[in-house]
């Protein structure tokens, strides 16, 4: 399909409220958090969504999972929760929106081993009855939309995802998200769009298609595939929290977007490490940036065709780095070679 031949995205609602446009940054436990959401949604990305939380340790009120559920100020403002119990549930989506959620995202797709292990995440796809108690008090206890994220089921054996689609619509859910993988391929192999498909024949809330989308084409051939309204960009956005934005962009226009700058990308990687110092404090904040400094750097890197070895010394320097004035000049001289290594 060329870009003359793709038709512009239909608006899309969630409840009542008005979504920017139909590319979603995906919750990733580690990564979505407030200052990498924040970066994305101002980049362009039409819905970002918080990391998992784990509804019970929100009730008791745990510290970091006050610091995942808070909002971005840009754009309504998504809590994804996760749980096995209804009554965590329910009380975890109240909090939730008296803390400000504009929408509740119901998490049954996590494949980790420590999630499913505690029944939660892609665990409840094995007992479609019991997730959709979890469904019904959570829809039950907020006046805002509730949504949910699945996979196409536990294994080969069981993609059940469109009956679990099909009575979570029955019982109030006003969006899906379907990750096309099972639950025990987690990220091997590749995304089935197409199999996402009978979740779209099953029911008629907005749809949203999630896996592999790393690309403009990608992201084509997965509406494409799929049925679906809307796409949802995960791992394509480390390191390049523009990408929902230029694929949104791109949909709507038809118009190619490169790349940033060199220049631009270090001033995205600059504020994102300043944020996320300052949401965690400066001890755990180091921790949690070097993931992002990472990714910057290998796709920083891959832009200018630096060497393989330098990347390897820069990333040395960098992620060892614990003082924020030696980082940050560090990735200016970092990402002046890689512009050298392109007008070589």
């Amino acid at each position: 399909m060329t870009d003359s031949e793709v038709s512009r995205p239909k608006s899309l609602k969630i409840g009542n409220l008005a979504i920017a446009n139909p590319v979603f940054l995906a919750p990733m436990s580690g990564v979505t958090d407030v200052p990498f959401r924040r970066l994305a949604a101002a980049l362009g990305a039409g819905l970002v969504v918080s990391e998992m939380t784990a509804s019970d340790d929100l009730v008791n009120d745990r510290p970091m999972s006050k610091l995942r559920c808070e909002a971005t100020g840009i754009g309504p403002h998504v809590v994804q929760l996760a749980g096995c119990e209804a009554r965590w549930m329910a009380e975890g989506a109240r909090i939730a929106e008296a803390a400000s959620a504009d929408i509740i995202d119901i998490n049954m797709g996590c494949p980790a081993r420590h999630v499913t292990g505690g029944q939660s995440g892609s665990a409840l796809m094995r007992d479609l009855d019991h997730a959709l108690r979890l469904i019904e008090a959570t829809v039950a206890a907020v006046k805002v939309p509730v949504t949910l994220k699945m996979r196409l089921g536990w294994d080969e054996r069981s993609l059940n995802a469109p009956d679990l689609a099909r009575r979570a619509e029955a019982a109030g859910v006003q969006m899906i998200s379907v990750h096309g993988r099972t639950r025990a391929q987690f990220y091997k192999g590749e995304a089935d769009w197409e199999a996402v498909r009978a979740v779209r024949d099953a029911t008629s809330v907005p749809l949203v298609v999630n896996g592999d989308i790393t690309s403009y084409e990608k992201a084509v051939s997965a509406l494409e595939k799929s049925g679906a309204d809307a796409v949802m960009v995960g791992r394509g956005a480390q390191g390049q929290p523009w990408l929902p934005g230029q694929i949104a962009r791109r949909l709507e226009t038809g118009v190619i977007e490169g790349p940033p700058t060199l220049a631009e990308q270090l001033d995205h990687i600059r504020a994102l490490y300043e944020g996320v110092c300052s949401h965690y404090g400066l001890r755990i904040g180091l921790r949690h940036a070097r993931k992002h400094l990472g990714w910057a750097l290998e796709v920083a890197a891959r832009c200018g065709r630096a060497p393989a070895s330098t990347l390897k010394n820069w990333r040395a320097r960098i992620l060892t780095s614990e003082d924020p004035t030696g980082v940050h000049r560090s990735l200016g001289d970092a990402f002046d070679e890689f512009g050298w290594s392109a007008a070589a």
